[in-house]
């Protein structure tokens, strides 16, 4: 019974880890693929929700992510996205380079929220994160 249970378990595990380990002191809200390293491009943020609100998926698009550039290579490998800001961190490890002539160009990762209660926490944080960076909500 134990080997039908574990599959089914691990399938519904969440994709996305919240933890405390990082309180922002410079920026009100940070990205990172590389821990420690701060990534400078601002992304496209796409955002869509459920019409009951139980779950949502934003898609982000980063152009030119500095993680990629020979001067942050020695600050260590992509291990996924993390959000950080006052009150935490949210992370996903669904992350995808594109690449042109067999280097990395660009990078879209994508978030996927399972409840009410992580759409509001996402919101907050992109609510800093805009206003650290200079970006504007523009509904469809």
């Amino acid at each position: 019974i134990l080997a039908l249970i574990a599959p089914i378990a691990s399938a519904f595990a969440p994709a996305t880890v919240f933890t405390s380990s990082r309180v922002s002191t410079e920026l009100d809200a940070v990205i990172q693929f590389v821990r420690g390293l701060d990534e400078k491009d601002v992304p496209d943020v796409k955002l869509t929700r459920a019409r009951d609100g139980s779950s949502g998926v934003a898609t982000f698009q980063f152009s030119n992510p500095n993680c990629f550039d020979a001067s942050t290579a020695a600050a260590g490998e992509v291990t996924g996205m993390f959000m950080i800001d006052e009150e935490g961190e949210i992370s996903t490890t669904s992350v995808n380079a594109r690449f042109a002539n067999g280097k990395p160009q660009a990078i879209e990762s994508t978030y996927v929220m399972t409840s009410s209660s992580e759409w509001d926490r996402f919101m907050r944080f992109m609510e800093r994160y805009g206003e650290a960076n200079g970006l504007g909500f523009s509904a469809a």
